[in-house]
């Protein structure tokens, strides 16, 4: 077994990835055994990539608001463009 990610690991607890890669791996079970057709499958595969798509942009914010802060109590002056980019 990999160890596991602690960075990571509260983020993907809060946005409930564990529960969507189960569902992901149950509708490949009832659209092999039946249950749902191809098509909802595909649908279902769908839904769920724009969701990773949604963490991963979410995931990028955060390293991008984390690698701009400032500690707390410092220079309370506007961030120009320069320092931005």
């Amino acid at each position: 077994m990999s160890s596991r990610d602690y960075v990571s690991a509260p983020v993907s607890e809060s946005l409930g990835l564990r529960e969507v890669i189960l569902g992901l791996s149950a509708d490949l079970d009832d659209m092999r055994e039946g249950r749902i057709s191809p098509q909802d499958g595909m649908a279902r595969a769908a839904v769920a990539k724009q969701l990773f798509n949604g963490v991963r942009l979410y995931l990028q914010a955060l390293k991008s608001l984390e690698d701009t802060a400032r500690p707390a109590g410092g220079n309370r002056s506007a961030i120009s463009a320069e320092e931005i980019q």
